[in-house]
């Protein structure tokens, strides 16, 4: 049996970071589909529907940021973005638009291949562990047999990284999970200091879970500690 090779779409303006980065991907038995600009991304977006996206920050036409943003209009394949500034807040940026994992230049292959690896292994996966097959709190629903969010019975449009959150959340519900906790069950050990990966993506599944993400009533922060989902009854009463 022929197995179908996934497919990484890599968007760089640089053609021999390009060049290099798609004969890595290719060596490690990945489809490389390569552009060098961020409108082309979107158009290949349609019809290539790529498993994992690998754009650079910085893009002519539209940035790694913008097109980010867009792609998350209709697709929740993982995006790992490529930056050339280590500070904190170039990389919560790329996050905050929709990224699930960041990558400073420069690199080298094997951290390439390892954090593709680890983005495409987690999309696959979501929740292989679960022994119940949803979890309720008020109006928001995680459903494990079919790796999904409802709220209010209509589904949630979460991102692999997102839904992985809410679920270790939900399978802890009630009890306080620390950030470490989080941090390593969602992205692996060696995420264990990357506390902003953690504090984008609540934002972000805030602004989709939450009825008011500013005053948040299910995913809950405890200061110093962590974070915990409210277990509510179906008329929002703890």
């Amino acid at each position: 049996m022929i197995t179908k090779k996934q497919t990484v779409l890599v968007a760089d303006d640089d053609p021999r970071l390009l060049k290099l980065i798609q004969r890595n991907l290719e060596i490690a038995n990945y489809r490389v589909v390569t552009v060098s600009d961020g409108p082309s991304v979107l158009k290949q977006a349609e019809s290539e529907e790529p498993d994992l996206y690998v754009l650079d920050i910085m893009m002519p036409g539209l940035d790694g940021r913008e097109v980010t943003r867009r792609l998350r209009e209709f697709s929740i394949a993982p995006v790992l973005m490529l930056t050339a500034k280590d500070t904190e807040d170039d990389k919560v940026a790329g996050l905050e638009a929709g990224a699930d994992d960041y990558l400073t230049k420069p690199f080298g292959a094997p951290e390439l291949i390892a954090r593709v690896k680890a983005l495409m292994r987690r999309a696959k996966q979501y929740t292989k562990e679960a022994t119940t097959p949803s979890f309720t709190t008020g109006e928001l629903t995680v459903d494990f047999s079919q790796h999904q969010a409802l709220r209010e019975g209509q589904p949630i449009n979460l991102t692999p990284t997102e839904y992985r959150i809410l679920a270790h959340l939900a399978r802890n519900a009630g009890r306080v999970v620390t950030q470490d906790d989080l941090l390593t069950k969602v992205w692996g050990p060696a995420y264990r200091d990357e506390a902003h990966l953690l504090r984008v993506n609540i934002a972000r599944l805030r602004q989709k879970v939450e009825p008011e993400p500013s005053n948040p009533k299910y995913v809950i922060t405890r200061p110093g500690i962590g974070y915990s989902l409210t277990k509510l009854e179906p008329n929002g009463v703890s």
